[in-house]
């Protein structure tokens, strides 16, 4: 405990005492057990649970979502001393639910799930505490249920409240509210030892004593005030129930013990998974502690006469909302009932209910904003949908069954998305032709088979088809048949070419090579060189997207040891940053590629060209420079030591092109490397066309292209220019 936070913590105490003190007796009400019941309870989860606990924002104590299992119990064991022993045996249970890790299960509720239960418990807050807050106090406190006593519900008692409006409550709710509202935005906030809901609450004794004093019209009766019960403090004892242990070995307090554990810890794991995620600094609870401590504070509870303990969101929020930093808060709260039950009641029965239902409706407010909804709804249906449907669920039946109905519903989403989404299907241009790849995702199961089966008995006569499993870590058995089925019989009888890759040595499958993404002499003559334009261009996108192909190297070596049918000869600078095979997506043997600084042609070069063309039969001359050049940098610092200048000399002439260009024009030195990249490049093809007779003889023929390119190292974009005719080979204007 530090000072810091202990002047945020005792006044988040405070407001969380007294939103919690009439919730505790009203859910005692509600379960049909002694109303000291419920305040034992708030006790025991203050200063027993919240010291254990490891969460430092939690608060526990009765909660409305098990008053129907306790009134239930009750009645059925036929006395409230019998009950308090199947309390004792759950909190054992739970203890015993926690040491076997089972606070596991919080990991796996979906975040849609916990937002739609935290917007639910804010709307049920707004429905519930409007009444209150305009003086109708008809039903107790923390009732949640949307069906109420007397044939009433949540939305008739709105409808009633019309014909029960207090003034006085009215006044001071309204105030409250806008205090509530506004504190943030004025010199109040910078009281950080007086929260808002605690100015509130004075405020609304201090208007009450008012209207008492000079508008007695206004004043509020004591039925639309805290109503804490007189308790003798010299007779405690008649207050207190005890367990009868005698009935240790009747098997419907175990049944109801195991009942009262369940949907004890179900509630706790919900409600402290919720409360994580509004916590502003991000804190997590141990889950597994959590059960034990919840145990331990339920074995308390039963022994000194309390009801079940969970974690409550309601009092959670609301310690949140008031700005506590430790867990001290939670025990402060704890304390301050304890004090109020022996020396503070006539104090705390000064409070109008309808302060305290100001302060939850912002807790309510806060909880449910319209942010939020807006937040769910861009995430797409698959997220919005099981959302709003726990809301719903929450709000009209309870906590627990909403939130099993919203998982359920989250779950046909999680199971539809995967029974669509198997996989991603997608045509590649390779230089082999069109693949279709189907790549499996991480987890396919018997699910998936029927749009898998579908999908590929739909390929083409004559495809070539890639299964890619490699990042799969789970393919059910169901679907390995359906696969196998297509690789013994589908696929021979269409005359479909199938890889299949990356399955895992466990499902006792090998991969199945029948292709290889490698040029025969075949397809390599039947490619254009506009054609191989194409494939360059088509590697490039998939290059800058993350796209590229799987090329499976073992196999191309082996494919390519006995020979190569390039499909073009690249002339590139020797920069790190501008391999070709990797920037257009090649495999091995696909490109032929000659890389020195500058992309500047020498008679070496030229020769290299020529045979890559005549002897090996590429069809596409590519001269590609690229942003950043080293080489085309220290041409125009008219860089010459050693032999640097054998490579500059060749690059002045570009050099000169742009400082002519540019002579009444000034840019700036990024512009230029550029510009005088793109002068060398198309000065390196004039070179090759002016000094080879062959290759000029096969550009006229059209069995030969060439082009000029640039590679952006920025963006990883290669440029291309258009096919260079002959007639304009020499001049190279365009």
């Amino acid at each position: 405990m530090k000072l810091s936070t202990f002047k945020k913590d005792l006044p988040a105490s405070i407001v969380v005492f007294l939103v919690a003190l009439p919730l505790c007796l009203g859910v005692a009400l509600a379960s049909g057990a002694p109303l000291l019941s419920g305040i034992i309870s708030g006790i025991i989860g203050g200063i027993v649970v919240g010291f254990l606990s490891g969460s430092q924002t939690s608060v526990s104590g009765p909660a409305a979502g098990l008053a129907a299992v306790v009134l239930g119990s009750i009645t059925q064991l036929g006395s409230f001393e019998i009950f308090l022993t199947a309390v004792m045996l759950s909190g054992v249970i739970q203890i015993i639910m926690g040491l076997f890790k089972g606070g596991i299960i919080a990991n796996y509720i979906p975040s849609n799930v916990i937002k739609g239960l935290l917007a639910a418990i804010g709307i049920i807050l707004i429905l519930k505490q409007l009444p209150h807050a305009v003086g109708y106090d008809a039903v107790p406190e923390e009732n949640f249920s949307f069906e109420e006593t007397g044939g009433e519900n949540t939305f008739s008692r709105l409808l009633r409240m019309i014909n029960y409006i207090t003034p006085g409550a009215l006044i001071i709710s309204v105030i409250s509210i806008l205090i509530l509202i506004c504190w943030d935005k004025t010199r109040m906030k910078k009281l950080g030892f007086l929260p808002s809901s605690l100015f509130v609450v004075i405020i609304g004794i201090v208007i009450n004593s008012f209207f008492n004093h000079f508008v007695p019209a206004l004043l509020i009766e004591q039925s639309h005030l805290v109503n804490l019960p007189p308790i003798d403090t010299g007779n405690l004892k008649a207050y207190i129930h005890f367990p009868d242990l005698s009935y240790f070995s009747n098997h419907n307090v175990y049944l109801i013990a195991f009942t009262i554990a369940i949907v004890a810890s179900l509630e706790t794991l919900l409600n402290v998974e919720a409360i994580d995620k509004i916590d502003p600094h991000k804190r997590e609870t141990p889950t597994n502690r959590e059960l034990i401590v919840q145990g331990i504070g339920n074995i308390t509870a039963g022994l000194f006469g309390g009801i079940p303990i969970t974690s409550v969101i309601v009092r959670s929020s609301v310690n949140i909302n008031a700005g506590n930093a430790t867990k001290l808060s939670a025990i402060l709260h704890g304390i301050l009932m304890l004090v109020s039950v022996i020396a503070l009641g006539s104090v705390l029965n000064l409070i109008p209910l309808a302060s305290l239902a100001a302060i939850l409706l912002m807790t309510g407010y806060k909880l449910a904003k319209i942010s939020l909804f807006k937040e769910m709804y861009k995430k797409g249906w698959q997220q919005f949908i099981p959302f709003v449907v726990t809301i719903l669920a929450v709000v009209f039946t309870d906590l627990l069954i909403g939130v099993l109905i919203g998982l359920a519903v989250s779950i046909f989403y999680l199971l539809r998305s995967n029974f669509y989404n198997p996989f991603t299907l997608g045509k590649e241009k390779l230089s082999i032709g069109e693949i279709v790849k189907l790549e499996l995702s991480d987890e396919v199961s018997f699910l998936n088979k029927a749009s898998i089966r579908n999908t590929l008995w739909s390929i083409p006569q004559g495809s070539k088809v890639i299964i890619d499993a490699t990042n799969s870590s789970f393919i059910d058995e169901d679907v390995l048949e359906i696969i196998d089925d297509f690789k013994i019989t589908v696929a021979p009888e269409r005359n479909i070419q199938l890889n299949i890759l990356g399955l895992k040595k466990d499902y006792e499958h090998q991969d199945h090579i029948h292709f290889i993404n490698v040029l025969d002499k075949e397809t390599q003559l039947k490619l254009t060189p506009a054609h191989i334009l194409d494939l360059l261009i088509e590697g490039n996108k998939r290059f800058r997207s993350g796209k590229s192909h799987e090329k499976d190297y073992r196999h191309q070596v082996n494919a390519t040891s006995f020979g190569q049918n390039p499909m073009a000869v690249i002339i590139s600078c020797i920069d790190s940053r501008t391999s070709p095979e990797i920037i257009f997506d090649a495999g091995i043997g696909d490109l032929l590629t000659i890389r020195i600084a500058g992309n500047i042609i020498s008679p070496e070069i030229l020769g290299s060209i020529e045979l890559s063309v005549k002897e090996i039969g590429a069809k596409l001359i590519v001269v590609m420079g690229h942003s950043n050049c080293g080489a085309v940098n220290a041409a125009i610092e008219q860089l010459k030591d050693g032999n640097i200048g054998y490579i500059t000399s060749k690059i002045e002439n570009a050099v000169l092109l742009c400082d002519l260009e540019h002579k009444e024009i000034s840019i700036n030195r990024t512009e230029k490397i550029k510009k005088v990249t793109w002068y060398n490049v198309k000065n390196s093809i004039s070179n090759i066309l002016e000094e080879s007779n062959y290759l000029n003889k096969k550009l006229s023929h059209n069995e030969v292209g060439i082009v000029g390119a640039y590679y952006d190292t920025n963006t990883a974009e290669v440029s291309f220019t258009d096919f260079i005719k002959k007639e304009t080979a020499v001049a190279i204007e365009n």
